[in-house]
C-alpha cells in the first residue's frame, strides 16, 4: 500500500465486485488488517446494484444511481483495483490469471462474480439478444434502445418473477417516452408458475397490455423476432434473456468442487475442496443450507465473510453463516408501485414501492458517502510544522509528485533543457533520458506500464527510436516471499510495453523503501536531426497530441472525488503508447516536447523560451480527459500545481477559471506538444485522431515573449 510502514506479509484477492465483496471492502476500509495487501479484480470500474435495475429500466433511477463506484470504494479500503476479467483461478499454485498481466498470487481468495442470464445455447441470441445479467452490459444496451424512435417491440424470455418485473419496467419506460410498445413474456411453462403473488403480477401485465406466451420454447432469435418451437414468431427488436441463473463457465474450469457450475462452500463460506478459497453471492452453492439465488443472501453473508477472512489472516476463530429460511420479496410493478411477498402473504401498492425504495437507497448510501478517516497524528515531540504537513492532503503520485520548475532553475542555469541528451558515438547518435514516478495507484502493473510509456516520451519527442532500458524499482517493505512476486509483476508489465516498441530491458536496480517508485533510463537511436525545444517559428500552429488533466483526475481519485469511469479513462490514457503519435508529428515538427510535470503552460513556456517566440492558445480548443474540468471547478489541484503556477506567474497570461487552471496541471505520460507549419496542422490532427489520439490544434506561435491563454 502507498506509504505503508508495516511490512506486507499476506495477499488477499477478491474476484468480482458483487454486493458481498462491496460490503466487505467497506468494512475493511474502516478496520483494515495491517500487513495485508487487498486486491479487487473486476472487469469494470463500477458494479451495478441488482435491486434498483427494474427501477432504472422503468426510468425511476438514473444510471449513476444504479452503480457502485469501485474506484472510490477501493481507495477507501486501501485496496488495489485491477480492471480485468479473470479467466482462471489456479488453486494449486494459488494464482489468479487475468489476460494481459502476470499471474497474481494469493494467500487467501474470495469469489463473488454473480451469475449471468446469457442464453449462449439459443441460436441467434448472442447476435440479437441481451442477457439481463451481467447488469452493466444490459443497462448500456437498454439506454441505447431508449434513444430510438417509433414503435417498440420487446420480448422477455423467461416468465419468472425477474422476467415479469423487467417486462413491466420496459412497458413503463416506453409509456414515459411516448412510444407505442408491443411487449411479450415468453416461457416454456406457465408464466410465474405457482408463485404466491402471481395474481397481482398477472393483473399488472394485463394492465400494461403485455402478452403472455406460455408453453412454447424459443428456438431462435433474429433481429426482428423470437421464433418458437411451435412455429410461431414473436415480433421483437429488443430481446431480453431472463430465464434463470446461469453460472459463469470459466469458474467450473478451475478445479474446485462445483455443483451445476456453482462453487460449493460450507457453512463458513469456504470452498469444501480448497479452504483458502471463499465464495459468496449467486455464484456459490451453500452446501449446508441450499437457498435460491437472491441478493438478500449476498448482503447477509457480508459480515460473516468479512469476519472469516480477517480470522484466517490473524489467527482468530471463524463464524458460521446461517441464512434465513424465508425472506421478504419486493417486486416492482412498473410504475411506483410494488408487490411484497413473504411466507405466502402478499401486499401491493405505492407504499410497498416506497418501502422498497428506502431499502435500496439505504444500501446504496453505504457507497455514496464514506466516513471521514482521521489523518495520522504527528509523533509526540515532533518539530513545529510536522502536524500541519501531515494534516494536509496526501502528496500526489505520478508527475504530480515531482519537483517544480522553480526548484530546478539553479540546476539548469535558468535555461529550459531539452527532453533528452544527444550523445555522439562515432558516426552514430544516441539519445538518453531517465524518468521515474511515484506510484499513483495501488496496482504495480498499472504504474509500471505508465512509467515505461512516460520514460519513452522524451525519446519519442526528439524524433528518436527507443532502443534499450534500465529499470529502477523501489518496492515497499514486505516479506521476502512477496518481493519476487511483486518484482515479477512490475518487470513483466514493463517488458511487455517496451517489447511492443522494440525496446530491450537490459537490466536495472531494485531496493526497498516506504512506497512503490518506478523509473527507467531509456536510450534511443537518432536517425535524423534531433527535434529540440528551439525551432518554433511565428505563424506555426501548436498541436497537442492528447487530452490533459491526468494530475487533477489522479488527485481527485486520491481524495475520492473522481468518478470511477473518469479514473479508468485516465488510467487507459497513461498506459497507451505514443510511438504512433510521435511518428506522425516528427516528420513536420519544428519543435516538440512531451507535456509532463510542468504542465501544458510550463512545457509551452520552454518551447517559447528556447525558440525566442511567444504563443496564443485557445483554451476552448484544449482536449480534456473526462472529469478534468469538473474536478478543476471543484477546486481539486495536484500537489505540484501551485509550484507550476508560481513559476510562470510573470510569463503567462491565463484567466483565473477552472479551465485556465488546467494549463498548470502536471501530466503523467502526457501527449506531445509540437510547433508545426500552419498549412500542415489540419492534416496532422486528422491523422492523430485516426490513430486513436484525442488531438487538437490549440493555438499559434507568435512574435515576442508573451504567452497568452484565452
Amino acid at each position: 500500500m502507498l506509504g505503508a510502514t508495516v511490512p506486507l506479509v499476506k495477499e488477499l484477492v477478491l474476484v468480482g465486485g458483487g454486493h458481498t465483496h462491496a460490503l466487505v471492502l467497506r468494512r475493511w476500509g474502516m478496520r483494515p488488517v495491517p500487513g495485508v495487501r487487498l486486491t479487487l479484480v473486476n472487469p469494470g470500474p463500477t458494479a451495478p446494484y441488482t435491486g434498483m435495475l427494474p427501477g432504472h429500466v422503468a426510468g425511476h433511477y438514473a444510471r449513476e444511481e444504479l452503480d457502485i463506484d469501485l474506484v472510490r470504494l477501493a481507495r477507501f479500503a486501501g485496496a488495489r483495483l485491477v480492471l480485468g476479467a479473470v479467466e482462471l483461478i489456479d488453486p494449486v499454485a494459488r494464482k489468479v490469471l487475468v489476460p494481459g498481466r502476470a499471474p497474481m498470487g494469493y494467500d487467501l481468495l474470495s469469489v463473488d462474480i454473480g451469475i449471468t442470464s446469457d442464453m449462449a445455447g439459443l441460436p441467434g441470441f448472442a447476435e440479437h439478444g441481451i442477457a439481463a445479467k451481467p447488469l452493466g452490459r444490459f443497462a448500456d444496451a437498454w439506454a441505447a434502445y431508449c434513444t430510438g424512435e417509433g414503435p417498440a417491440r420487446i420480448a422477455v424470455i423467461g416468465g419468472g418473477v425477474a422476467g415479469v418485473e423487467l417486462a413491466l419496467a420496459c412497458a413503463e419506460r416506453m409509456n414515459g417516452l411516448g412510444r407505442a410498445a408491443e411487449i411479450a413474456v415468453i416461457d416454456r411453462g406457465a408464466v410465474l408458475g405457482g408463485w404466491p403473488g402471481r395474481a397481482q403480477l398477472i393483473r399488472a401485465l394485463d394492465a400494461y397490455g403485455i402478452a403472455r406466451i406460455e408453453g412454447a420454447a424459443p428456438v431462435e432469435v433474429t433481429a426482428t423476432a423470437v421464433r418458437l418451437a411451435d412455429g410461431r414468431e414473436v415480433a421483437s427488436d429488443f430481446t431480453i434473456g431472463a430465464a434463470g441463473a446461469v453460472p459463469h463457465g470459466w469458474l467450473g474450469d478451475c478445479g474446485m468442487e462445483m455443483r451445476d457450475g456453482f462453487l460449493v462452500v460450507d457453512d463458513q463460506l469456504r470452498s469444501v475442496s480448497h479452504p483458502d478459497i471463499y465464495g459468496a453471492g449467486d455464484c456459490v452453492h451453500l452446501a449446508a443450507s441450499p437457498r435460491p439465488k437472491a441478493g438478500v443472501f449476498a448482503v447477509r453473508a457480508a459480515p460473516v465473510l468479512a469476519w472469516n477472512l480477517r480470522a484466517d489472516l490473524t489467527g482468530a476463530q471463524r463464524r458460521r453463516f446461517r441464512p434465513q429460511r424465508d425472506f421478504l420479496k419486493l417486486v416492482s410493478l412498473g410504475g411506483k408501485d410494488a408487490l411484497a411477498e413473504k411466507a405466502g402473504w402478499t401486499w401491493d401498492g405505492p407504499a410497498m414501492w416506497r418501502w422498497k425504495d428506502r431499502i435500496d437507497q439505504r444500501f446504496m448510501e453505504k457507497f455514496r458517502s464514506y466516513p471521514a478517516m482521521p489523518s495520522p497524528a504527528a509523533p509526540k515531540g515532533a518539530a513545529a510544522g510536522v502536524a500541519q504537513e501531515m494534516a494536509g492532503p496526501a502528496p500526489c503520485g505520478g508527475c504530480g509528485a515531482k519537483l517544480g520548475a522553480g526548484a530546478l532553475t539553479g540546476i539548469l542555469g535558468g535555461r529550459p533543457g531539452d527532453d533528452a541528451a544527444v550523445l555522439e558515438v562515432g558516426d552514430a547518435r544516441q539519445v538518453i533520458s531517465t524518468d521515474h514516478i511515484r506510484a499513483f495507484a495501488e496496482d504495480p502493473v498499472l504504474v509500471a506500464r505508465a512509467a515505461a510509456i512516460h520514460a519513452m516520451g522524451d525519446i519519442w519527442a526528439m524524433g528518436a527510436r527507443p532502443q534499450a532500458a534500465l529499470a529502477t524499482v523501489i518496492l515497499p517493505r514486505m516479506r521476502a516471499g512477496l518481493q519476487g512476486a511483486w518484482l515479477d509483476e512490475v518487470m513483466a508489465a514493463a517488458r511487455d510495453v517496451f517489447a511492443a516498441e522494440g525496446v530491450e530491458v537490459v537490466g536495472g536496480h531494485s531496493s526497498m523503501g516506504t512506497e512503490l517508485t518506478l523509473g527507467f533510463t531509456v536510450t534511443g537511436l537518432l536517425e535524423r536531426e534531433a527535434i529540440t525545444l528551439a525551432g518554433a517559428r511565428p505563424g506555426d500552429a501548436l498541436v497537442l497530441g492528447r487530452g490533459i488533466g491526468t494530475g487533477v483526475v489522479l488527485a481527485g481519485e486520491m481524495r475520492m472525488l473522481a468518478q470511477g469511469a473518469e479514473v479508468a479513462a485516465t488510467w487507459a490514457q497513461v498506459t497507451t503508447p505514443q510511438e504512433a503519435a510521435a511518428a506522425i508529428l516528427s516528420a513536420s515538427a519544428r519543435a516538440m516536447t512531451d507535456v509532463t510535470g510542468f504542465g501544458l503552460a510550463g512545457h509551452l513556456g520552454n518551447i517559447c523560451a528556447a525558440s525566442g517566440v511567444g504563443a496564443e492558445v485557445d483554451l476552448t480548443a484544449l482536449p480534456l480527459l473526462p472529469g478534468a474540468l469538473r474536478l478543476s471547478g471543484a477546486g481539486v489541484r495536484s500537489t505540484l500545481w501551485p509550484q507550476n503556477r508560481a513559476a510562470l506567474a510573470a510569463r503567462v497570461e491565463v484567466p483565473d477559471t477552472p479551465l485556465g487552471a488546467l494549463v498548470f496541471d502536471p501530466q503523467t505520460a502526457g501527449g506531445f506538444l509540437a510547433a508545426v507549419p500552419d498549412a500542415e496542422a489540419a492534416g496532422l490532427v486528422e491523422a492523430l485522431r485516426a490513430a486513436g489520439f484525442d488531438a487538437a490544434r490549440i493555438g499559434t506561435v507568435t512574435e515576442g515573449p508573451a504567452i497568452r491563454f484565452a
